[in-house]
């Protein structure tokens, strides 16, 4: 059974720095694209960042490029979102996802999020 558990969220002030974490159980995550989202209060979920099975492909959408990072420690079967130079713009539920495929793009398995909130 795929499963993901995300952890990692709280407050932070801004231009703070979090960590998110998101592990997995059923699969190797390593073999697979894995992404992560959000869904600010009032919008839609997005996506923000993905890492390829081959982790020389990562992407960034334009308004985390240069603050996060996507990651992966592969004993831990974990993917982690370093999140540096928060704005409470950044407040959201963030989730990570995959399809099970080695590109970024295909996802059908998601946890169930983790909140982070920037605010003074």
């Amino acid at each position: 059974q795929v499963q993901f558990v995300e952890s990692g969220g709280g407050l932070v002030q801004p231009g703070g720095s979090l960590t998110l974490s998101c592990t997995a159980s059923g699969f190797t995550l390593d073999d697979y694209a894995i992404g992560w989202f959000r869904q600010r209060p009032g919008n839609m979920r997005e996506g923000i960042s993905c890492i390829g099975s081959n982790i020389s492909y990562t992407w960034y959408e334009d308004t985390v490029k240069g603050r996060f990072t996507i990651s992966r420690d592969k004993p831990k079967n974990t993917v982690y979102l370093r999140m540096n130079s928060l704005k409470p713009e950044d407040t959201a539920v963030y989730s990570c996802a995959t399809g099970l495929k080695s590109f970024c793009g295909w996802y059908d398995y998601w946890g169930q999020g983790t909140p982070v909130t920037v605010s003074p």
